[in-house]
C-alpha cells in the first residue's frame, strides 16, 4: 500500500495536480507575504537595537529573543482572540482567511527577523562605528548604510525566515481552520490527509515541502559564499 501510495503521489506531481498546485501556491503566498512583512519590521527594529542606545533596550531586546522561542500554538490563539467577533479586531472580519494567516505567520518571524538581524548589523557597526562619528551620520542613515552593506547576510535571514513560515502548521491551522480550497496550506494539508489516510497527496506535498527547504538551504549556502568573496574583493 505505501508503495502504491508513493506512486500515486509521484503521478501527482508529474501530472500537476490542480489541487496540488492550489495548496502549495497558497502556501508560497501566505509565507512571502508574512516574511516581507518581517522583513520590513524586523530589520529596522533590528537596525535599531544594534546601534541606538535608549532606555529599556535591554529589556526590548530580551523581549524579542523570549519572542522567538514562543510557541506557534500560542501566537494563533492570540490573533484569534484578537480577531474573533468578541475581538476587538473582529469587525475586520479576517479569521478564517488568508490574511489571518498572515497576520500569524508575520508575528512568529518578525522576532526571528529582528534578532537574527541585530546581531548581523551590531557586528558590522563595530567596524563603522568611528567611521560614523567623523561623518557626523544620523541613526537613520547609519541604519541605511549598515543594511545595505550586510545585504548579503540579511538575504540569509530573510530565507531562514522564509523557512519558518514554509514550516509553520500550529498558528496557521488555528486561525485559518484549514478550509478546502480557501487556507489549506502545506503543512496543515499534510497533517489532514495523513489522517485521513490519503498518503498519497501528504506524500506528494511533503516531497514539495524537503524540496523547497533544500533549494532554501542551497540558496543559504550559495549566499555565504558570495559573501565571502564579496569581503575579500
Amino acid at each position: 500500500m505505501q508503495e502504491s501510495a508513493t506512486s500515486l503521489a509521484l503521478t501527482l506531481i508529474s501530472t500537476a495536480d490542480p489541487d496540488l498546485l492550489e495548496i502549495i501556491g497558497l502556501s508560497l503566498r501566505v509565507s512571502l507575504s508574512a516574511v516581507g512583512l518581517s522583513l520590513c519590521a524586523g530589520l529596522v527594529l533590528g537596525a535599531t537595537l544594534a546601534i541606538a542606545r535608549f532606555p529599556g533596550r535591554q529589556a526590548v531586546n530580551i523581549l524579542v529573543n523570549a519572542s522567538m522561542s514562543m510557541p506557534p500554538v500560542v501566537v494563533g490563539l492570540l490573533v484569534y482572540l484578537a480577531l474573533s467577533r468578541s475581538g476587538p479586531l473582529g469587525w475586520l472580519g479576517l479569521l478564517y482567511t488568508p490574511s489571518a494567516m498572515i497576520i500569524a505567520q508575520t508575528l512568529l518571524i518578525t522576532p526571528l527577523i529582528a534578532a537574527l538581524s541585530r546581531q548581523v548589523i551590531e557586528d558590522l557597526y563595530l567596524e563603522y562605528a568611528d567611521q560614523f562619528t567623523s561623518l557626523q551620520l544620523t541613526t537613520v542613515e547609519k541604519i541605511k548604510a549598515l543594511l545595505w552593506d550586510a545585504r548579503y547576510s540579511l538575504s540569509t535571514v530573510a530565507l531562514a525566515g522564509l523557512g519558518r513560515a514554509l514550516s509553520e502548521v500550529g498558528a496557521v491551522i488555528i486561525v485559518g481552520g484549514n478550509i478546502e480550497h480557501l487556507t489549506r496550506v502545506m503543512t496543515t494539508a499534510i497533517a489532514l490527509e495523513t489522517s485521513k489516510g490519503n498518503l498519497a497527496l501528504a506524500l506528494a506535498l511533503g516531497a514539495i515541502l524537503l524540496t523547497l527547504a533544500l533549494l532554501i538551504n542551497a540558496l543559504l549556502s550559495s549566499i555565504n559564499v558570495s559573501a565571502k568573496r564579496y569581503a575579500y574583493a
